[in-house]
């Protein structure tokens, strides 16, 4: 029998060494796992992990991959480090594509320079708006965001789908499901050229480093930690609760919104049924890997987009399940969860009196 027991000081070196521990158990669980499939481990993990890397296409994907996750994930971090729990980014994501998406549509076949800050604009308000009702529900009837956000997800996926075989159909696709496609003024612009990265890329990495600035040098940012770390001494000192969840909400829904639209005029190029693509669930475990900062989780973002360009590469070469991206990052949360215990627990183990 054991118990785990709080640690009186936690470790800062261990707080952030824990997620290149998870990394490695990782690796190892992978190992372990490609041999039961029958296949060599060290020709999967490279193909996973080091393959995409060899190839300038294969770069460009990962940025690609990585701007929805980064942006996502800085939004919800914020969140999190207040103790707000907004698990419903894939929803507002769906509809930042499809608010923003709706406005090249309604343009089509005209546009011009303003036509894409335009869809930037109103893909993030899209987002922020859907955001908002967890919000509201919280702050007035104190209903538990978790669910409510995570329930709003499915009513936008099935949104979408309504749309797209309706109102936003295009009219000479032959009565399949999907818009038309994007007219050039609404695409965004290449970040390096013949490939798809684009300069959504940039946005991500600069909504990280304001997010890093108004976290360390902005009140709502102090107010955000403190209530995270101490609601008592918050409330004491007279920050607003209500304000604060209203605030990482609205700013975490903007930014999926905007992951969404950025998904949808750039590498997709028209609203489709398809759109969603887990990058709102997947962004968690970018958020935690990331240790909740935003210049950590540009790093983890990255990390998590080589799962996806590897995952798929080995499954094409080495014929295994399109499952195996979602294992590991299953796997990397888990060893993610599972070391955090024990770096901020003890394990006190009762028969014999010992302590680890």
């Amino acid at each position: 029998m054991f118990r785990l027991e709080p640690r009186k000081e936690l470790s800062r070196k261990m707080f952030y060494l824990t997620p290149l521990l998870a990394l490695a158990l990782t690796l190892v669980a992978g190992g372990i796992m490609f041999i039961a499939l029958g296949k060599d481990p060290f020709t999967a993990l490279y193909t996973i992990f080091i393959g995409p890397l060899t190839t300038f296409r294969g770069f460009a994907e990962l940025l690609v991959k990585a701007t929805p996750l980064i942006l996502i994930a800085v939004g919800l971090a914020l969140g999190f480090r207040a103790n707000v729990w907004n698990i419903g980014a894939e929803g507002q994501y769906v509809i930042g594509a499809l608010a923003g998406g709706s406005v090249a549509l309604a343009a089509y076949p005209g546009g011009g320079y303003w036509l894409l800050p335009l869809m930037c604009v109103v893909g993030a308000a899209g987002g922020a708006a859907w955001a908002a009702i967890p919000a509201l529900l919280k702050t007035r009837f104190n209903a538990n965001e978790i669910l409510v956000s995570l329930m709003l997800t499915y009513v936008a996926i099935l949104l979408l789908s309504v749309l797209v075989d309706g109102p936003l159909r295009d009219p000479e696709g032959l009565n399949f499901p999907e818009s038309r496609l994007f007219q050039n003024a609404a695409r965004m612009p290449a970040l390096i050229p013949h490939t798809r990265a684009h300069i959504g890329f940039i946005a991500a990495i600069l909504a990280a480093l304001l997010a890093q600035l108004a976290l360390a040098r902005h009140v709502i940012g102090y107010q955000i930690r403190v209530i995270g770390a101490a609601p008592a001494a918050a409330r004491f000192a007279g920050f607003s609760e209500t304000r604060i969840v209203w605030t990482c909400l609205l700013v975490s829904g903007a930014l999926a919104g905007l992951a969404g639209l950025f998904e949808a005029a750039g590498p997709v190029g028209q609203i489709v049924p398809q759109l969603p693509n887990n990058y709102g669930f997947t962004a968690i475990i970018v958020a935690f890997l990331g240790r909740l900062h935003p210049l950590g989780i540009i790093a983890s973002g990255l990390l998590m987009a080589l799962t996806y360009i590897g995952g798929d590469a080995a499954q094409v070469a080495l014929g295994l399940p399109s499952a195996v991206k979602s294992v590991f990052q299953g796997f990397l949360l888990f060893f993610l969860l599972a070391v955090d215990v024990l770096v901020t627990y003890r394990i006190r183990w009762m028969r014999r009196g010992m302590v680890l």
